[in-house]
């Protein structure tokens, strides 16, 4: 048997809307989300899914239940494969399919013990709050309203060293500081939390993993967060992603602003899309967990020294993720104010008209690299180019690369060719190095999906860059790449190599991803590598596709003129790629 706390965990880190929306078209209807329903014909929607019960229930053919119940009726599975199937999507290893280390039950229990610490916490925090006159005014002041307060969970941390005693009679439990809750040292144990606003982070399941105080006054730090904890990874979490995710789908976009309280304020004025990184810079995780869920992304900054520091970091993260079809933007607002103070100010239409006005990535990039070079000067245009050629190795989305190669040649006043030339990227380095001396792998192709298959299992985030309309067919290393594409959109937190076999299991493509694996290896490649190796991949697979479309026009005529000019411009843009990736395409 499955444990039932195992089972209650997995329960809490499963968000059902996600899993019965991989299946059924969901639409919001108020407080829950509706759809036809997947067990029985119908015209009219009468199959609803509950957020807050995480409960799914049609009043058609009364089927209902949890996640779990779903992926079973759906999948036509049993219990224990639908429960495989879910703890693989959010990176957990069901306890049954091998035996765990007493560690590891230790682990899972006190995992277990941790959520249900913090939860005490959140209610004790809340409660606190209320009794606080000083804390109400501060959100008042801050034009916070008491729903909104609600709906993010705010509480408040007394101005005692001990106030936790007042939630936990056993101050002394070591979960306490397993939790990050009490700092413990020299044989006395204190709050870490005190006099401090609290805002509860939540993982994508909505549980509490951890908190973000903010000091009423002028004390420093501004924010302290929880420490990091086997809950609580600052790099791969995000403050208020579960309650802006009806937000981003609806709108398609995310504003990632830099405090808890712009992401409160924001939602306040009806900007519900707005969400936070917990304190440290961007990450590639934050940025490829974000694009599973929008097609754009605003990355909004103070206009200050400090902001255009942070912005720099996040470009560079988001380079090598950054794909074609989606959209990377930067906003920076007017020196001395932040999002919470702007939209205060402004109001929610002018506020919203500079996030739709943001500098693309590109844009972004290129007035950068503007700003440290004087362009009246050849030396300055060397210099310019000079310092272009890092970012532009970084992008591996093809089309975006040509058009920032092309934009560079224009800036720098020489040729296209001579940039191509100066910037190619994939050419030199392309890290390729002899596999050891081994006996080979079962399947050991040459494809260039292949080389794309086994550098994406070196950096996982990159699975963004998998298109689809990129991929032949009926090469199982496309099979391979999508069904990686499929498990990675999935999975809510855990990106890891372990959480996607756990994913594939199963899978017909499973044996040919492990031996990708052993491949990158044996060859040693690092993520800087994987990226160029990517990058070169879907340079000349986008190249095939071209050709291929090419041929299809020649092949059904050009007999009227629109044809002809859709044929001369599809031909235009083959050429530029082609030249730029330097690729000879194999004849089909």
């Amino acid at each position: 048997m499955i444990p039932e706390s195992f089972k209650q965990d997995l329960l809490n880190r499963v968000d059902i809307v996600d899993v019965v929306s991989r299946y059924v078209q969901l639409k919001k209807g108020g407080a829950n989300y509706l759809g036809l329903c997947p067990f029985h014909g119908e015209k009219t929607p009468s199959f609803t899914v509950s957020p807050s019960k995480q409960f799914y229930h049609c009043f058609g053919c009364c089927a209902h239940g949890n996640a779990i119940g779903f992926q079973m009726e759906y999948g036509g599975m049993g219990y224990v494969d639908a429960v495989k199937e879910l703890a693989a999507a959010v990176g957990m290893q069901v306890p049954e399919l091998r035996p765990r280390t007493p560690e590891e039950v230790a682990s899972q229990e006190r995992q277990t013990d941790l959520y249900s610490v913090l939860e005490k916490a959140m209610a004790f925090y809340r409660g606190e709050l209320k009794k606080s006159p000083r804390a109400i005014d501060y959100l008042k002041r801050r034009g916070l309203t008491g729903e909104i307060a609600a709906r993010f969970r705010i509480g408040f941390a007394p101005d005692d060293w001990q106030g936790l005693k007042g939630a936990f009679p056993g101050y002394e439990d070591k979960a306490l500081v397993e939790c990050g809750l009490v700092i413990e040292g020299e044989g006395k144990r204190y709050d870490r939390f005190r006099d401090r606003v609290m805002f509860p982070i939540l993982n994508a399941r909505g549980a509490v993993i951890g908190f973000g105080g903010r000091v009423l006054g002028d004390g420093e730090p501004k924010y302290l967060n929880s420490p990091e904890t086997s809950l609580f990874q600052k790099g791969q979490e995000i403050y208020g992603l579960v309650q802006a995710r009806d937000a981003i789908r609806a709108t398609g976009r995310v504003l990632v602003v830099e405090g808890y309280m712009d992401v409160v304020a924001l939602a306040q004025f009806e900007v519900g899309y707005a969400v936070a990184t917990l304190g440290t810079a961007t990450t590639p995780v934050h940025v490829a967990k974000l694009l599973r869920l929008a097609d754009e992304i605003v990355f909004c900054f103070d206009g200050d020294t400090a902001g255009r520091k942070a912005a720099r970091r996040a470009l560079e993260v988001s380079l090598p993720v950054a794909p074609d079809n989606k959209l990377i933007k930067f906003l920076f607002l007017p020196e001395g104010e932040d999002p919470d103070t702007y939209i205060r100010g402004h109001g929610k239409a002018r506020f919203e008209g500079l996030v739709t006005s943001a500098e693309t990535l590109s844009q972004f990039l290129l007035s950068e690299l503007r700003s440290g070079s004087n362009l009246e000067t050849g030396e300055g245009r060397s210099r310019f180019v000079s310092a272009a050629q890092p970012y532009i190795q970084k992008i591996t989305a093809p089309i975006l690369r040509i058009q920032l190669i092309n934009a560079v040649a224009e800036i720098a006043k020489i040729s296209q060719d001579d940039v191509r030339e100066l910037l190619k990227v994939p050419e030199a380095p392309r890290f390729r190095r002899p596999a050891p001396a081994r006996a080979p792998a079962p399947v050991v192709s040459r494809t260039h999906e292949w080389n794309l298959l086994y550098a994406v299992l070196v950096d996982l985030p990159m699975f963004v860059h998998i298109n689809p309309a990129l991929l032949r067919e009926r090469q199982p290393e496309a099979q391979a790449l999508l069904a990686i594409r499929d498990v990675c959109q999935s999975a809510a937190e855990d990106l890891s190599f372990r959480a996607l076999l756990e994913g594939l299991e199963g899978s017909p493509s499973l044996d040919l991803v492990l031996n990708a694996n052993r491949y990158a290896e044996e060859l040693g490649f690092n993520h800087e590598e994987a990226r160029v190796e990517i990058q070169w991949a879907l340079s000349r697979l986008d190249v095939i596709r071209r050709e291929k479309e090419l041929e299809s026009l020649r092949l059904t005529g050009l007999s009227s003129r629109d044809q002809l000019v859709e044929y001369q411009s599809r031909l235009n843009e083959y050429n530029l790629l082609r030249g730029a990736v330097r690729v000879e395409v194999p004849a089909h």
